[in-house]
Formats: structure tokens, sequence, C-alpha cells
């Protein structure tokens, strides 16, 4: 199977701590990329994330988003901390002594001193745990979406390759009907022209013209390359850069092809070869 780089996946994991949403998506991209948006009492999970990505992607721009949201019922009720608390009120009074001042103790002012007030902490690995394993379906679904989308390229590309093999088989069938009629056309112009050529001189002049509008070995690396195009489509995996180096290849035979036209009919055909390799080429730059 081949891959595209272009893919969107989203999960949403629930426990009796809160609830988080993971988001994961991506481009194409020369090499492989990732970034994450993590809320900060999660970035120590950003090089697991990042470990994970990178055994099972080649390639992409990959960003990795985490929204959570802390269930306040599961941070139980407020504690007291009476010690410390005995401690601010103590010194407050004190305070108050030496300014002789005598007034009441706010006891809000009380409660909002660092560490008076406590709650219990949620336990992190075990949401650590869960939102790895979130993760782990979340990148799953993600790479499914990836080879949905890379099988319909595969599609795509394939129909290409079929038709590339057709304008070759027709080229390749006009090539003797097209080498007849300038042979004529070349002999039509020496008559024209009055010209007298002995039959061995006439003969090397359309020996030449032969040589230079044979397109046969142009032809027959067009169908080796669709071979080997099919053969990669077929191994599958991370083929994205062998595709992108065949369509070079592509193309130069195809140039070559155009650069010999001596007829309409062989035009025709190089610029619907031209056309189709660039269709290939468009979707090859989101292979894998």
């Amino acid at each position: 199977m081949i891959y595209s780089m272009t893919a969107y996946a989203r999960k949403e994991v629930k426990g009796d701590w809160g609830s988080a949403v993971w988001e994961i998506r991506s481009v194409n991209q020369r090499y492989l990329e990732t970034y994450f948006r993590l809320p900060e009492q999660f970035r120590g999970l950003e090089p697991v994330l990042r470990d994970r990505f990178r055994k099972r992607l080649a390639r992409g721009k990959v960003e990795c988003h985490l929204r959570f949201e802390a269930n306040p019922a599961a941070k139980g009720e407020l504690n007291i901390n009476e010690t410390l608390a005995k401690q601010v009120i103590g010194a407050a009074n004190q305070v108050m002594s030496l300014t002789g001042e005598e007034s009441r103790i706010n006891p809000f002012q009380v409660m909002q001193w660092p560490g008076v007030m406590e709650t219990p902490e949620q336990d992190m690995d075990t949401i650590n745990k869960a939102l790895l394993e979130g993760f782990e379906e979340t990148l799953g679904e993600f790479i499914e979406a990836r080879g949905r989308e890379g099988e319909n390229m595969k599609a795509l590309i394939v129909a290409r390759l079929e038709t590339i093999t057709q304008e070759v088989v027709k080229v390749r069938a006009r090539m003797p009907e097209i080498l007849e009629w300038q042979r004529e056309r070349l002999l039509g112009k020496f008559e024209d022209a009055k010209i007298e050529l002995d039959a061995s001189r006439v003969e090397q002049e359309l020996i030449l013209l032969a040589q230079k509008s044979d397109v046969a070995e142009e032809l027959d690396r067009l169908d080796s390359h669709v071979k080997e195009t099919t053969s990669i489509l077929k191994k599958g995996g991370s083929v994205g850069r062998r595709l992108d180096f065949m369509m070079q290849e592509f193309n130069r035979e195809s140039n070559t092809l155009a650069s010999k036209s001596i007829s309409t009919d062989i035009t025709a055909s190089g610029v619907e070869l031209k056309v189709l390799i660039e269709q290939m080429r468009e979707q090859i730059q989101n292979i894998e």
C-alpha cells in the first residue's frame, strides 16, 4: 500500500479525570517534520509522541494538537492545612500587636495564603497513560486515512500509465506510415527542384532522415518506465521519491519524442504524454 502525506484524524478521550481531544493533520513535505501544541502540564509527552511518529511515518509535515479539560469533581474536596493556617494567624496577630492596632483577621486573606488550602493532586500517571492510548488510536486512524488517500492516488496514476501505453502503441503503429510519407515527400521535393541524384545518394538521404526521426528507442524506454512505475506502486511503502525520479525519466523521453516529431500526430502524442506525466507528478508530490 502507498500512503498520502495529506490526512486528518480526530479522537476524543474521556475518563474520570476529564476529557481530551487529539487532532493530527499533515501535508506534503520533503522530510518528516512534526509540530506539537500541548497543554503545559503535558509537555513531557512530546519526546514520546515524536518518537512514535518517527517509527510509523517517513515524510510529511505533521501537526499534533491536544486539548485537555479537567473534571472539576475529580479534584476532590478542599482541605485546610491547619498547621500553616495557625502559623499565618499567629504571625498576623503578632504584627498587629507590634503596631498597637486591634482588628479582626479576615479569614479569606488567610485562605489565600499559598499552601493553606490544598486539593488532592490528580494521578498524572493514569492520565498520561489514557492520553497515550488515545494518541495511539488517533495515529492508527490517521495512518489509515493516509492509506485510503494513497490508494485513490494510486488508481489515478495507474489510469495515466495505461493511457501512456496506449499513446506508445499508437505512435509505434503510425511510424511506418509516417516514414513512408516522409520518403515520398522528400522525393517529391527533389523532383520539384529538378535535382537529379543517383539512387545511392537518395538512399543515403532517406537513411539519414529515418535515423533522425526514429523514435523506437524512446518508445521502448517509455514502455520500460511504465513497467517500473507499476512495479513500484505494487511494492508500496514509502515510494514517493522513487516515483518522483520516474517522472523525470518519463519527461526526458517525452521531450526527445517531441523533438524528433515529423508529423502532427507525433506532436499531438508528445503533448498528450506531457499532460499525463504532469498529472501523475502532481499526485506523486503528495505520496509519502
